[in-house]
């Protein structure tokens, strides 16, 4: 087996999209890590492969890199067999600051070539409007360049737009997210407003069932899946609680109002260490543009016992009735794999 040199070419890079391991990985940094892979595990929440290299000293070490959802890999073109053990690879990571041998893929175009060849060349998954339609019942998906700008990804919106209290910001500074404190590391998935936050990569599905007067919300994300009851009902006491909250809605002229809690305690909701409690309490509001081509999506969100003050935020979906829904199906094994063991 031919094993290549491991070049440790650390340089300032901009922050990638963060996850739910990105917690003791130096963002800022960049190694260029190259060798031949032993291992391939292709399931969710990450892929992850196990490279064999030869360090400066000559020494044969291996490398655990980590890389997205296999969701977001097919939409960039990458199936299970583009890559297998025996090939050659080069990529552009960013390393854990324990100095354990695990590291992120940037997401940079170009950051990955197997047997020489640049695959991930091209931007994430975007949107495009391609069809309209008279009706919120769909699947919807955000333009990535059209998000709202923020540091980060997923964890770098809530950090910059969060403001928190003093048992909220007590929560986060004694939070571990390389730990078994993490949720993620048990699959555990974070509820709405996560569902919206994360359609530039994870399409959104509205089923509208009149017959039985309620209207499903699905989301690729963590398989995230709403009833929301259009019945008149009111919320059940807080003794009920659900992992997803109890969700109730109402028509306002044409847009589908949608009231969610009685949400059960969650760790890292926002996966920035800040928990969410029995006074989480979501409202979002889906409306049709006129075209027929987006729906303007719209939550606000309050906790008042951790966010200091409500959150609201807007962003447009695109009608995408070309996707298909994928299945994340978390494993755990896999989500365990960024814990130091």
């Amino acid at each position: 087996r031919n094993i290549i040199t491991l070049a440790m070419a650390l340089v300032f890079a901009s922050p990638g999209f963060a996850h739910h391991s990105d917690a003791g990985i130096d963002m800022e940094s960049v190694m260029t890590l190259q060798g031949t892979i032993i291992e391939l595990n292709w399931r969710n929440p990450h892929i992850y492969f196990t490279m064999e290299s030869v360090d400066v000293s000559g020494e044969i070490t291996e490398w655990e890199v980590q890389m997205g959802s296999t969701v977001t890999a097919a939409r960039r073109g990458w199936e299970r067999d583009s890559f297998s053990a025996g090939d050659e690879v080069t990529v552009l990571a960013h390393p854990a600051r324990d100095g354990r041998r695990y590291a992120i893929r940037s997401r940079d175009a170009g950051s990955l070539a197997v047997e020489g060849e640049i695959i991930f060349s091209e931007p994430l998954y975007a949107a495009e409007v391609t069809a309209a339609t008279s009706s919120l019942e769909g699947t919807w998906m955000a333009n990535m360049s059209e998000r709202v700008n923020y540091p980060g990804g997923f964890d770098g919106y809530f950090r910059a737009q969060l403001r928190l209290t003093e048992e909220g910001a007590a929560a986060q500074a004694a939070y571990d997210g390389i730990s078994d404190e993490n949720p993620h590391s048990r699959c555990i998935g974070r509820p709405t407003p996560a569902m919206i936050i994360s359609t530039d990569l994870y399409a959104l599905q509205i089923e509208i069932n009149e017959e039985e007067e309620i209207v499903v919300i699905r989301s690729e994300f963590w398989d995230e899946e709403r009833t929301v009851h259009m019945d008149g009902r009111a919320h059940p006491g807080d003794s009920e609680r659900f992992a997803g909250g109890h969700s109730i809605g109402w028509w306002d002229e044409d847009a589908l109002v949608v009231d969610t809690a009685n949400f059960t305690d969650h760790r890292s909701p926002y996966q920035m260490g800040v928990p969410s409690g029995a006074q989480k309490h979501v409202v979002e509001r889906y409306r049709l543009n006129e075209e027929g081509t987006r729906v303007i999506v719209e939550f606000t969100l309050e906790d008042p016992e951790y966010i200091a003050e409500p959150l609201t935020h807007t962003r447009e979906l695109i009608y995408s009735p070309q996707i298909e829904i994928s299945r994340y199906g978390c494993n755990v094994e896999s989500a365990r794999r960024f814990v130091p063991q």
